[in-house]
């Protein structure tokens, strides 16, 4: 994660907010996916709401790219 997002315990705290959201919605990924999360700068002041909204946003990208 990028020191862009904040000291070591704010990226730490971004990085396990990130990771629980992934692990609540991996079921909607697609299998064969390799999938990369970069954490903005933004993320470090994000609530676990919005990074949710964000990564389902994302997941919603995913899905219409792979149903073509």
């Amino acid at each position: 994660m990028s020191k862009a997002v904040g000291n070591a315990v704010l990226r730490h705290r971004t990085s396990r907010k990130l990771r629980a959201l992934i692990l609540a919605h991996i079921d909607a990924f697609p299998d064969q996916a390799d999938i990369v999360i970069r954490a903005l700068p933004k993320a470090g002041q994000a609530d676990f709401k919005e990074l949710e909204t964000d990564v389902l946003a994302a997941l919603k990208k995913i899905q219409s790219k792979s149903a073509r």
